[in-house]
């Protein structure tokens, strides 16, 4: 009796252990300049034209400074529990998308940059020099200002001791019962954030059911002080990463148990979109490994084996490149880009001409926009990442129209990088549990966008305690990778960005060293 009684036990235990991994968080995506961002928050200084050349060339700008940036972030972590929904402010940050978290208790909430290139959760905390987190800074949120973080207001807040192994500063610590400092540079002069270490309550809901209640906990940057261009208006309100570090959001939460070990964002062609944590794609999508480091997971790298465009495929064009949702429009290696320019060139009947203020090389302008082929990038076991739209219509006007190939060239001696202009119409899986990523065709409605199983049905539940230390060690702790921001021309918002020593001689210089293992 007492056997049959003990298997009924397990049989339930593991039907809940399967609830749990079906678990699945979402929140909505918003382009900063698309019109559901502007009316959520706005910089002091005027937006530019949307489609304008001002628009493009913005965008592309901070493309560039985020590839001359070095990579480096030291600790990140965090999600939402606010819905799928992400927004789009207006400071000139343009390739950040945004959403509401809800942290601590009492909850306060935040709107964060979601950014696969960096693991570390920071929020304006105990500020001794951030942004200004006024509502008379940004437009439309005249009822609800950005918010500070008072760790010591919330009930749920613990410190975080320099004893624990996510601590990376530990050796400057005087005692290990001290709480752990943290200090992020970067690249750009003059920039860094920091500030301690805490731990609290990150609020969740399922996708399935906007009443439930999950309650995470998750290791915050309490961050007091940034410097240099994080207050020259970059994500004024904090920063979630979203990288492969265990102290980022995704990680805490699958080591809790409560999802998948992967998470999901879709962009549609309104600048908007969703984001789902728990998501591990449907068993239709297309996938490829993600590429390691010395060993190690350290960022979203995969291998390119061949470039075409249409049948047409470029001798050797293997290349590493890196999947990066923070960055607005895509870089190819110097000789690749080329003949890729060339080869959509000779299908377009128009010389090329160069628009002034304009960001790209390849632009034109006809009576119409030709068809041209696909770019394919291909992976090992057949699968392919098809560009069904290469060129970007710039504007229309009078009976001409204006396009551009937006692809520019990588740093010399670097990979590549999949922005987020060719990520649009797909749901892009990334998939750490199984170290792949995913994607599949997806017009990001929310209704499309289901977990691969029923997700739990929510009731409220209490906290779920921070992973253990045993459980922290069972994989190496890595790093957040970071990628540079550009600021705005006002001098609105503070922000920061954890930086990760592991790439802070530079995420390229990682690329080309991955592409040769």
């Amino acid at each position: 009796m007492a056997s049959r009684s003990a298997f009924i036990l397990l049989f339930i235990l593991s039907l809940v252990s399967e609830k749990s991994l079906a678990s699945l968080f979402s929140s909505r995506l918003i382009h900063r300049f698309s019109d559901e961002g502007r009316a959520s928050i706005k910089s002091p200084g005027s937006f530019p034209e949307k489609r304008s050349f001002e628009y493009y060339r913005l965008l592309t700008s901070i493309d560039s400074r985020r590839q001359r940036m070095n990579l480096g972030a030291k600790f990140q972590s965090l999600v939402p529990s606010e819905g799928s929904k992400t927004i789009s402010p207006g400071n000139y940050f343009g390739w950040l998308h945004y959403t509401w978290i809800d942290i601590g208790t009492p909850s306060v909430s935040f709107l964060v940059a979601l950014d696969s290139g960096s693991d570390l959760l920071w929020i304006p905390c105990n500020c001794v020099q951030c942004a200004p987190l006024s509502s008379a800074y940004y437009s439309s949120l005249a009822t609800k200002d950005l918010n500070e973080f008072d760790p010591s207001a919330s009930t749920t807040s613990k410190v975080f001791p320099c004893s624990h192994k996510l601590c990376e500063s530990a050796p400057a610590c005087e005692s290990p019962k001290e709480q752990c400092p943290y200090t992020v540079t970067y690249a750009s002069e003059n920039t860094s954030s920091s500030g301690l270490l805490v731990e609290d309550v990150l609020h969740l809901a399922y996708s399935a059911n906007a009443s439930s209640s999950v309650k995470a906990r998750v290791v915050v940057g309490c961050g007091e002080k940034q410097s240099g261009e994080f207050l020259k208006g970059i994500a004024p309100d904090g920063v979630m990463g979203l990288g492969p570090g265990e102290i980022s959001v995704p990680s805490f939460l699958a080591k809790a148990g409560l999802m998948r070990n992967s998470f999901s964002m879709c962009f549609d062609e309104e600048d908007s979109g969703r984001i789902y944590f728990g998501d591990v794609g449907p068993s239709t999508q297309q996938s490829t490994r993600f590429l390691p480091y010395k060993n190690e997971f350290v960022a979203y790298f995969v291998g390119v084996e061949v470039c075409c465009v249409g049948n047409s495929c470029l001798k050797q064009s293997s290349f590493t490149t890196l999947i990066d949702s923070g960055q607005s429009f895509t870089f190819l290696p110097e000789e690749i880009y080329r003949e890729v320019a060339l080869e959509i060139d000779s299908h377009i009947n128009a010389t090329v001409k160069k628009i002034e203020g304009g960001p790209w090389e390849y632009c034109y302008e006809t009576s119409f926009e030709p068809k041209v082929p696909a770019i394919k990038l291909k992976f090992s076991s057949n699968n392919t990442f098809v560009i069904h739209k290469p060129l970007f219509v710039l504007q229309r006007s009078e009976g001409l129209v204006q396009f551009c190939l937006p692809i520019s060239a990588s740093e010399e001696g670097t990979g590549g990088v999949i922005g987020q202009n060719y990520m649009a119409g797909y749901r892009i899986v990334f998939d750490r549990e199984n170290m792949k990523l995913g994607w599949s065709a997806s017009k990001c409605q929310e209704d499309k966008i289901a977990p691969p199983q029923e997700a739990s049905p929510g009731s409220t539940s209490s906290p779920n305690p921070l992973p253990t230390e045993e459980q922290q060690s069972r994989t190496h702790a890595v790093s957040p990778a970071i990628a540079g921001k550009t600021p705005s021309k006002t001098s609105s918002a503070s922000c920061c960005f954890s930086s990760m020593r592991l790439l802070s001689s530079s995420i390229l210089v990682l690329l080309l060293v991955v592409s040769y293992m």
